[in-house]
């Protein structure tokens, strides 16, 4: 081979002794707050389906890797990762095969498709949830009251539910001091709730409070930056405010926290440049916001994630840094003649 061809490999370029598995690793113990205060809010319904979705990640990664010959590499904990948040981003009442069947797809559609760990031009896990919704938009949308476990009786609608079908942030604070889960209906206890986290929801996404100590964690250990859930976050209560909707509440509910932090900042399908990773957060946040006002789902996080997913490549160009480059040194300006 010619002495001066360059040969290209795929990344990772440089060696920092942090590997996939101490990143997971890290994820896992970010989620853990919130997966064990969702067992708490929900039973053992709950637990089942992080149990079966998890379990179902690592088969599915182990079997589709050995059916095509590739090492079987589940020691990495991506698919440990992927299924629980799949699981985090699902009702508890989810029949348990359905749960699995979206764990399958996040793992073998949105991830070894394209490639395995690293490649995924997508979130797995988002993309799981919205194979989910729009195959069984029934099951992924019954919702259920805290700590009255998964039975019809206690079944009941998010906050986003409640305002998207015309309801008011009183009446949300009504619906919580009904069920016991707020001692008063005024607007400061129905934030303070929502903070909280004793609302019906999604297993992950209820308590603001344990996202944020998992987003404490990820950024002391620098798993992730801070850029890209800022700029989702704070375009999203922008936009939110200039739309004519509660800002604060809008981000108190449903899953945009939980979204911002640990969907969003996926490495393999989020800009890496500081100038990309926010206007990926701000244009996930702008998009969320646009669907939970016009859109016919009250919700709009996985797609505004997923349509910025589809982006990202293009905003790592906007600002292309040349590794190596010395930029020629400016005229002099020559001496004024006397």
């Amino acid at each position: 081979m010619p002495s001066n061809n360059l040969l290209l490999s795929s990344s990772p370029h440089v060696f920092t002794g942090v590997t996939p598995q101490k990143l997971m690793l890290a994820v896992i113990i970010a989620l853990m707050p919130v997966s064990v205060y969702g067992v708490v809010l929900f039973g053992l319904p709950a637990l089942l389906v992080i149990l079966v979705s998890v379990l179902t990640a690592v088969v599915s990664e182990a079997a589709f890797r050995a059916i095509t010959r590739q090492d079987i590499r589940i020691g990495d904990l991506s698919a440990v990762v992927t299924g629980l948040l799949v699981a985090l981003v699902c009702p508890p009442s989810i029949p348990l095969w359905m749960v699995g069947l979206g764990s399958f797809a996040a793992i073998v559609f949105a991830k070894e498709f394209f490639g395995g760990l690293g490649a995924n031009p997508f979130n797995p896990a988002l993309i799981g949830r919205a194979i989910l919704i729009m195959s069984f938009p029934a099951a992924m949308t019954t919702w259920h009251v805290p700590f009255k476990g998964i039975v019809d009786a206690a079944s009941g609608a998010t906050p986003l539910n409640i305002v998207k079908m015309g309801g008011t942030i009183a009446d949300v604070g009504a619906g919580f001091v009904k069920n016991g889960l707020a001692a008063s209906s005024d607007y400061g206890a129905t934030l303070w709730t929502l903070f909280l986290g004793n609302r019906g929801g999604c297993i992950g996404e209820s308590s603001i409070l344990l996202i944020l100590v998992g987003l404490a964690f990820l950024l002391a250990t620098r798993v992730i930056s801070l850029l890209t859930p800022l700029a989702m976050v704070g375009t999203a209560f922008l936009a939110s405010w200039l739309l004519g909707m509660d800002p604060v509440f809008g981000v108190l509910s449903g899953g945009l926290l939980f979204g911002a932090v640990f969907m969003a900042t996926d490495y393999s399908s989020s800009p890496v440049t500081p100038l990309g990773k926010i206007l990926f957060g701000a244009g996930a946040g702008l998009v969320t916001v646009i669907i939970r006002k016009f859109g016919g789902y009250p919700e709009g996080v996985t797609y505004g994630i997923l349509i910025m997913n589809a982006l990202s490549p293009f905003m790592d160009k906007l600002r292309v840094k040349k590794y190596g480059f010395v930029p020629p040194a400016k005229p002099v300006a020559k001496e004024a003649s006397k």
